[in-house]
């Protein structure tokens, strides 16, 4: 009998196959009550809902399991019908000779995609298998446009053979799920793919250890993580490298037991291999910017917001007023995390109607993303928190030379303050007839005012 830890497993996997996203917390508990044969009231209690929202996801979750199953499912028939597709799968993938190369489904503790690949594609097609380990990945929350930032990255990666990737912008933009979303895109094209997550911050050693421990379970070890990726195909993508910077300094001053991690992104940079490690923090190191400028396998993308496509979220969401929707837009810079929280005030308070919402605020609101911004506004230095109050005052772009006179700071000095606020993509370049100027994020200067008790901008 099949466990349905198992039966998760192999449905999220086919899930994210067609639909390219995974499982979602309430489809999981669908799917186990019913497996448990219990009834929709049973369930809907569990996940404290109501009956009928359970009823309604449970018709919406049969109907796409049907789809990737090619089988009429419901649930009375989940069960049976599962069961037999998983064991034909399971032994198919751990006794059957496929013809365009062996692909198997590793350990059970990893989150594994079974694909066929075909031989041109695959580095080692006599030996090599396909193993894609997302188990530590988020889940994919959305999936609208980035389309030119996807072809951008796919361009790189499968013709520029570049070998480091750093996507930065700010907290909740949509970086993990862009990259994600990539995945879904280019997974045919690799032997591994491998997501780990700087937030508990291991130390490269443990890092490597764990990498190494994948990578060994298909092929004989090897010394290095580097040697890995000269013989398979690999495409590994670390997140959250912000957490292993300093607070209080700069922008992308590793913490003095995490500066290993700068040389072993320079060495993925400039040694000769055939894979791709991609970067994913909020801010942008300066040591990967001169990687940038000194090698041409290294490529960095600034993840801005979504723009037009953003009006997909306030479809999904039901929102009114579809006239006002682009100012909605360029209020909060189309960042979906932003917009997210906004729309929850909007349906919470102004009934789905942007009119009214916009209509009852003089000032731009700001409400439970103040802390988000603050958290940005937590790891700048003494002297970036006084450039940046000063920004928040000024009702123009500034160019390098009108640094205040009261400013005890040399030119020199003063412009790297700046350049730190634009790799923490806080301050954006404005591009004038003859010199750059530059002014404080919008959102981050109604912050401020807020913060200091002015009110108005």
């Amino acid at each position: 009998m099949n466990n349905i830890e198992d039966i998760l497993q192999y449905i999220d996997n086919l899930m994210f196959e067609e639909t390219e996203s995974n499982l979602t917390p309430i489809e999981k508990k669908i799917l186990t009550g019913v497996w448990q044969k219990q009834a929709y009231s049973i369930i809907a209690k569990d996940a404290h809902c109501s009956e009928s929202h359970i009823k309604k996801e449970a018709a919406k979750l049969w109907k796409k399991l049907g789809q990737a199953l090619g089988e009429d499912i419901n649930s009375d028939n989940f069960r049976s019908k599962v069961e037999k597709k998983h064991s034909i799968s399971q032994r198919d993938n751990f006794g059957v000779q496929v013809n365009e190369g062996n692909i198997n489904i590793c350990d059970k503790n990893i989150k594994t995609t079974n694909y066929k690949q075909k031989i041109s594609n695959s580095p080692n097609p006599q030996n090599q298998t396909l193993r894609i380990d997302l188990t530590k990945a988020p889940e994919l929350n959305y999936k609208y446009g980035r389309n030119l930032e996807i072809f951008t990255l796919k361009e790189w990666i499968l013709e520029n053979k570049t070998r480091l990737i750093t996507i930065y912008g700010l907290s909740g933009i949509g970086k993990t799920a862009l990259t994600l979303k990539l995945i879904s895109e280019i997974k045919t094209e690799f032997d591994y793919i491998i997501y780990r997550s700087l937030d508990n911050f291991p130390q490269l050693i443990t890092l490597k250890d764990e990498l190494k421990q994948l990578f060994s379970q298909s092929q004989n070890p090897l010394p290095e993580i580097i040697d890995y990726f000269s013989s398979s195909r690999c495409l590994v993508i670390i997140d959250d490298v912000d957490n292993i910077f300093q607070f209080g300094n700069l922008a992308g001053q590793y913490l003095t037991e995490y500066k290993d991690y700068s040389r072993f992104f320079q060495q993925i940079a400039t040694s000769s291999h055939q894979s791709c490690l991609i970067l994913i923090s909020s801010e942008k190191p300066p040591d990967i910017e001169t990687l940038e400028i000194q090698n041409k396998y290294t490529k960095t993308l600034y993840l801005q917001g979504l723009g037009e496509d953003a009006k997909a979220i306030f479809r999904e969401k039901c929102l009114k007023d579809e006239d006002k929707w682009d100012e909605l837009i360029r209020l909060y810079q189309g960042h979906p995390g932003w917009l997210n929280i906004i729309i929850l005030t909007i349906r919470e308070f102004f009934n789905n109607k942007v009119s009214l919402f916009l209509t009852a605020n003089d000032d731009l609101f700001l409400g439970d993303i103040e802390a988000l911004l603050e958290n940005h506004l937590d790891r700048l230095s003494e002297l970036e928190n006084k450039v940046i109050n000063w920004l928040s005052t000024q009702n123009e772009p500034i160019g390098i030379s009108q640094k205040p006179a009261d400013f005890e700071l040399s030119n020199a000095r003063f412009l790297q303050i700046i350049q730190s606020l634009t790799r923490r993509c806080l301050v954006e370049k404005v591009l004038g007839d003859e010199v750059v100027k530059f002014q404080l994020n919008s959102l981050f200067k109604v912050y401020l005012n807020i913060k200091y008790g002015e009110t108005k901008v």
